[in-house]
């Protein structure tokens, strides 16, 4: 299934049931905080149009995959459909352009700036007009609370991800309640990824506060828009305009959400049940771009699909070197051509965990599991996997692996072709569908999988997923579902993070990834099309590529 993500957070990775899109920001900038290279990224198709010219007012129609199972997108339980709505509700710190460029975001700071390298602290000058729905100052508090709940300190805050917070030593005042200044008690390279998005201090003041406050709904807001209806019945979010909002006044009125099955997607938008559909495939391409009223906007994304392999002790992938046999058995060229022929240009496999093609710092480290049928049958051979009828045995155990996935028929296509590679090695694979409610919090996040396949919505900030994702601690997985990782990785990653030299951190992260291969951690398989169906009456929305959205802007043409 699809998600129509956030254009807003691109501090974090996070999981995509299917195919789609993590990036952040909006606004212009200072150049203290640019980063990023001008050869990323393609040109956004999102039918650019002067606000001047779109008519006031309209509800754009949008669609999730699955009811959000908390509104706060730092929790452990948030997934992207929790990022897309509050993606227009919340502060972020940066914004970026069509070569993934990020600058300050003058809405929610009026500058931010590396102040010193040893130790290194960051100067936030908060927007003095930002200010919570409620009404209430957005102030240096608010940072504070947030460091302290995302660094890992305390394990009972159930959080996504801790990386860069971890190494905070301190946030203290600045020059006023609008000014904080964040000390590192270690360097971290990708700070300026920090605190996109920012939530109130109510909803990280304590674990309880974490995981209760925005549970069934979202307590404060600071962006564009607010939550301001829920109907659990229909399974509908309604954002209106934030009466409190102090930027340019948006465009529209509201934004409706609702959950749609992947199948029933394309036939309401043309219906005209709703306004803008992520697509995939040539067939999809072809119905919606020769359906009336709509078209077919195009900017690779930052997403990838791969698999993820379950190496939890006790599990049946607990050995790295089976994980490894399996990933060299799984035939990724044809995945990716079955899957994106005519879709994109020379559709390709991604061989990198860290970086996508075309992204600085991308190169392929995918050596040790390049497909090799033969090669990968010697393997599960010396490992004691032994044939026995069409299915290899080991000590009076099949060699019988669960694949898990949302219900949609490429995802289900994907794991077919795995199945067809695995069995020629004597591997049966099991396919197993879910709903896209339950997928993540009632098995991938729980354990209860051999191999799982979803997508993970890349950032602008890349080195942060090495904590995030790769890197593994017992006592607190984070994004690591599969728990695979070891001692010596989790040292090179904490490296990797405290290079300031972005050369120097690009060379270490890439040896990370051949670590990350060699473990059998996961399995990327291709990197999102991007191609989004859309109203033609719909502006400055669509395939943003790397681009950040503007959601003041976005609206009807008059």
């Amino acid at each position: 299934m699809t998600i129509q993500y956030s254009r807003r957070l691109r501090g974090i990775a996070a999981p995509v049931l299917a195919i789609s899109l993590l990036v952040a920001g909006c606004g212009g900038g200072d150049d203290d905080v640019r980063s990023g290279s001008s050869d990323v990224g393609q040109p956004s198709e999102i039918n650019p149009r002067d606000p001047a010219d779109l008519r006031e007012g309209g509800n754009l129609r949008l669609a999730l995959t699955s009811f959000p199972a908390t509104f706060n997108p730092l929790h452990v339980d948030s997934d992207g459909d929790v990022s897309t709505v509050v993606g227009w509700t919340l502060p972020s710190t940066v914004t970026a352009d069509e070569a993934g460029v990020v600058s300050t975001d003058p809405d929610f700071y009026s500058d931010i700036r590396l102040v010193n390298t040893n130790p290194q602290q960051i100067e936030y000058t908060i927007n003095p007009k930002a200010v919570w729905s409620d009404g209430s100052p957005i102030t240096w508090e608010d940072l504070r609370s947030q460091a302290n709940a995302l660094s890992g300190r305390d394990t009972g805050f159930l959080v996504s991800h801790t990386q860069g917070y971890s190494r905070i030593e301190k946030v203290e005042r600045g020059a006023d309640d609008r000014q904080a200044i964040v000390t590192f008690g270690q360097h971290y390279a990708e700070w300026r990824g920090l605190f996109s998005p920012l939530m109130p201090k109510e909803s990280t003041a304590t674990p309880q506060a974490l995981n209760d406050v925005d549970r069934s709904r979202p307590a404060k807001s600071a962006g564009p828009f607010m939550v301001t209806a829920i109907d659990q019945g229909q399974k509908r979010i309604t954002l209106q305009r934030n009466p409190k909002w102090w930027g340019n006044a948006p465009k529209l009125d509201t934004v409706t959400f609702s959950v749609l099955d992947s199948s029933a997607r394309l036939t309401a938008l043309q219906n005209n049940e709703i306004d803008a559909v992520d697509i995939y495939g040539a067939e999809e391409a072809k119905s919606a771009g020769s359906s009336p009223g709509i078209v077919v906007r195009r900017a690779p994304d930052a997403t990838n699909s791969h698999f993820t392999f379950n190496g939890a002790p006790g599990s049946i992938l607990e050995d790295p070197r089976l994980r490894v046999a399996i990933s060299k058995a799984i035939d990724r060229k044809t995945i990716t051509t079955a899957l994106q022929n005519g879709v994109v240009i020379d559709p390709k496999p991604v061989n990198n965990h860290i970086y996508l093609e075309g992204q600085k710092g991308y190169q392929d480290n995918s050596a040790v599991v390049s497909y090799d049928p033969a090669a990968a049958a010697r393997m599960l051979d010396d490992l004691g996997w032994r044939l026995n009828g069409e299915v290899r045995e080991k000590d009076g155990r099949q060699l019988v692996i669960r694949d898990v996935m949302v219900q949609q028929d490429r995802q289900v296509q994907m794991a077919q072709i795995a199945q067809q590679n695995l069995a020629q090695i004597g591997v049966k694979l099991v396919i197993e569908t879910h709903s896209g409610t339950d997928l993540f919090t009632k098995v991938i996040d729980p354990g209860n999988f051999d191999i799982a396949q979803f997508s993970w919505g890349r950032s602008l900030f890349p080195l942060g997923a090495l904590e995030q994702i790769y890197a593994y601690n017992p006592a607190n997985n984070l994004s690591n579902k599969g728990r695979v990782g070891s001692p010596e990785l989790n040292a090179l990653i904490d490296q990797v993070l405290s290079e300031l030299d972005p050369e120097k951190a690009i060379e270490m992260a890439n040896q990370a990834d051949r670590m990350i291969f060699e473990l059998g951690h996961s399995l990327p398989v291709f990197q999102g099309a991007g191609n989004v169906a859309v109203r033609d009456n719909v502006a400055n929305y669509g395939a943003f590529g790397l681009s950040s959205a503007d959601y003041t802007k976005v609206g009807f043409v008059k």
